[in-house]
């Protein structure tokens, strides 16, 4: 692509017009001039047909009027800033602009903004803009002044709708960055916290924030993190799930290989663990990797109560996993197969109510699940205040009428109930339990008890050779000790806590160097 420079002013109009219709209204390798009419004109040009952009001319008081010009997009700006630290300040500046110096006068001894930023280039001109800042131009200047003056509005801090503790923390992030980075920042006053900028997707240049702490952090995971990063190539980044499907391992696997939160406490945990969080400008959602296959089953809530009480918790809800993606197979599998199984009152139960249904468990099983499922999208779709009313009343309805009609058996009903209840136990592998609840199901329908063993056989041996940025999703090798399952199948106490795990995610393998037992008697 064409690229070209102005140096001097007098170009005409036709000459501008020419070279930003070869460069396609891009303003990739266009300068800055010492002439305020051309960059005028350029910037008119690269914005044309965007009429929120606002040009405002005027001058100084001196006896040798400074001419100025300042450009933003209406709506991105707070408006009080830029005429009480902006103008006001240039209007009475007896600052004559003829080089770089007054250019850094006007930031420094006149302008009384939050940062001003000195840039030659326009491409860093058109990102400016159209973030919320104000661009100074002024005349005999080959210079130009980026001015923080970002007004636009954000959502207010909120506990997260979707991770609700009973303890512990209420706020939640939001759609902004500065303000996700700050809540961060604000829970680890050290300067071992590092951030790093990141820029993705052509188009909306949306910005990320790379975060870690330095001495826990391993370099390696960090390094191999921005190696897939500067491989992305893609016109626009709108959700942190754009970043997950470029950057996760294994990218057909329905498990997730990158955490994510909208929780700044939960965020900070994983740092203090090794991890890395990766902040989305225009998303609440923060993404921590690398992610192990336990941490679905963890909650930040686990380290604000009891541990007795959290390690029962979390054995539930891994519990309730189980539960929910084989209980279905598992009784499709004994109805059509392994009859004996069964104990004989119950097997009769069985009998009667089937010998009044036309179609078999397996059928029943995959109609109802449909159903389900159906409901459950229903009820997260609809508003707030009718959604659940009408997710439970067309369950019982539905459940109770095809009941009646002969259509399915009420076993079925119960075990598919069962089923759906304990899968929200596990809200974070709500889309992987529908693939592997179905997989089962299909596999016990065809070869009973033979499939469902095959099944579960195929996904453990899935899960293990599962990684996350180079570190195991589940690891099985060697005995199981104690310091490598305190927070993982269970929580043990904070006192017994003192080593960071797993031992391959973080530097820094010590969380807790001395601990005084006297302070328990």
């Amino acid at each position: 692509m064409p690229g070209f420079s102005f140096k001097r002013s007098g170009h005409s109009s036709d000459e501008i017009n020419k070279k930003i219709e070869e460069l396609g209204q891009k303003p990739i390798d266009i300068y800055v001039t010492d002439s305020l009419e051309t960059n005028i004109e350029i910037l008119k040009k690269l914005f044309i047909d965007v009429d929120v952009l606002q040009l405002r001319f005027f001058q100084s008081d001196c006896k040798k009027a400074q001419k100025y010009c300042i450009a933003y997009c209406d709506g991105l700006i707070n408006l009080n800033v830029i005429n009480d630290n902006v103008i006001k300040p240039l209007q009475i500046s007896t600052v004559k602009v003829s080089g770089k110096k007054q250019m850094d006068d006007l930031a420094n001894l006149v302008l009384t903004v939050h940062s001003a930023k000195k840039v030659t280039q326009y491409q860093e001109i058109t990102e400016a803009i159209t973030y919320g800042d104000t661009v100074l131009f002024a005349e005999g200047a080959s210079e130009a002044l980026i001015l923080d003056t970002k007004g636009f509005q954000i959502r207010a801090i909120a506990e997260p709708e979707n991770e609700k503790n009973l303890s512990g923390p209420r706020e939640g992030f939001t759609e902004s960055l500065l303000i996700n980075l700050s809540m961060i920042r604000r829970k680890i006053r050290s300067n071992e916290l590092k951030t790093k900028y990141y820029t993705l997707g052509k188009k909306t240049k949306t910005q990320i924030g790379i975060c870690y702490i330095e001495g826990i952090v391993n370099k390696q995971i960090l390094k191999e993190l921005y190696r897939r990063l500067d491989k992305i190539d893609i016109d626009g980044v709108l959700d942190t799930n754009y970043i997950t499907e470029l950057i996760k391992d294994s990218p057909l696997s329905p498990f997730r290989t990158t955490g994510y939160t909208e929780r700044p406490d939960v965020v900070v945990g994983k740092l203090l663990e090794g991890r890395i969080a990766i902040v989305l400008d225009g998303t609440p959602d923060v993404l921590t990797i690398p992610y192990l296959f336990i941490e679905n089953f963890q909650s930040s809530e686990d380290y604000y109560f009891n541990f007795y009480y959290t390690s029962f918790s979390r054995f539930l809800r891994i519990f309730s996993f189980f539960i929910t993606i084989s209980l279905i197979g598992f009784y499709v599998a004994m109805a059509g197969f392994h009859h004996e199984v069964l104990p004989l009152p119950f097997l009769l139960n069985i009998a009667s109510e089937r010998n009044s249904i036309p179609f078999s468990a397996a059928f029943e099983a995959f109609a109802l699940l449909f159903v389900f499922d159906i409901l459950r999208e229903t009820g997260s779709r609809m508003p707030a205040n009718i959604g659940q009313t009408m997710s439970i009343v067309g369950a019982i309805i539905l459940g109770q009428a095809a009941v009646d009609a002969k259509i399915v058996a009420s076993p079925m009903i119960i075990i598919v109930a069962t089923s759906g209840i304990t899968s929200l136990m596990v809200p974070k592998m709500n889309a992987p339990i529908i693939y592997i609840r179905l997989f089962i199901l299909i596999l016990s329908a065809m070869f009973g008890f033979t499939g469902t063993i095959v099944a579960l056989s195929i996904i453990i041996i899935h899960l293990l050779h599962l990684r996350s940025f180079g570190i195991p999703q589940i690891s099985a090798a060697g005995k199981i000790r104690f310091q490598e399952v305190k927070d993982t199948y269970i929580r043990a106490p904070w006192w017994l806590m003192r080593m960071r795990w797993p031992k391959s995610m973080a530097t820094d393998k010590i969380r807790m160097k001395n601990y005084d037992k006297d302070i328990q008697n």
